[in-house]
């Protein structure tokens, strides 16, 4: 089997159409096979030891946490992949534990949000990108309370998310009461509540 018959191997057994240079270097190859395919123009190279399929379909959600395994999708981004918001985000938001530095972030279309670690996973979930491929989220309440607490979302989002969750069969007051008082926000969002229910 050839280098390239390999790789394409690879590449089939990949469900998402990615492959690593450290996939490629565990399979005893070269990693200069990666940039003949680029070449080739079989594969594109998404970012620093992550290549795609040509043919397969970008998806940057997917994309971007497989390149920051570490970071989950949250705030107004969180909102718009759990439905609560149609406004497709202009710049996606990531939360990351303190401490966590990615100089390569800073050249990402991504805003930096940094928890504690004992906040870092409160909430985490997984959902579906637009693709289809799963993706780390915080789960609605935990969202709920993350844009009370912050600056920079849009208030009108805010009210719109608010009252879709009062309006929801889903919805857990219990759990977002929980998270509001863990995450300091519990008056910001009693406010809301009292108006809303």
């Amino acid at each position: 089997m050839t280098n390239r018959e390999m790789v394409q191997t690879l590449l089939e057994n990949s469900a998402d159409g990615i492959i690593t240079a450290e996939q490629v270097t565990a399979a005893g190859l070269h990693r200069s096979i990666l940039q003949k395919l680029v070449d080739s123009g079989e594969l594109y190279q998404f970012s620093r030891g992550i290549y795609v399929r040509a043919d397969a379909w970008e998806d940057d959600f997917y994309l971007l946490q497989r390149r920051y395994g570490r970071g989950i999708y949250s705030h107004d981004t969180a909102l718009y992949l759990l439905g609560y918001s149609d406004r497709t985000p202009a710049q996606y938001t990531m939360t990351f534990p303190k401490g966590y530095n990615a100089p390569s972030l800073k050249q990402e279309n991504v805003l930096i949000k940094r928890v504690v670690p004992k906040n870092y996973s409160l909430g985490e979930t997984e959902v579906a990108s637009p693709s289809g491929n799963p993706l780390r989220v915080y789960d609605l309440e935990r969202t709920l309370c993350d844009i009370l607490r912050g600056s920079g979302s849009d208030i009108q989002i805010i009210t719109d998310a608010m009252k879709r969750y009062a309006a929801s069969k889903e919805k857990d007051i219990h759990k977002l009461m929980q998270y509001a008082e863990q995450l300091r926000v519990k008056p910001k969002v009693l406010r809301y509540m009292e108006v809303l229910l």
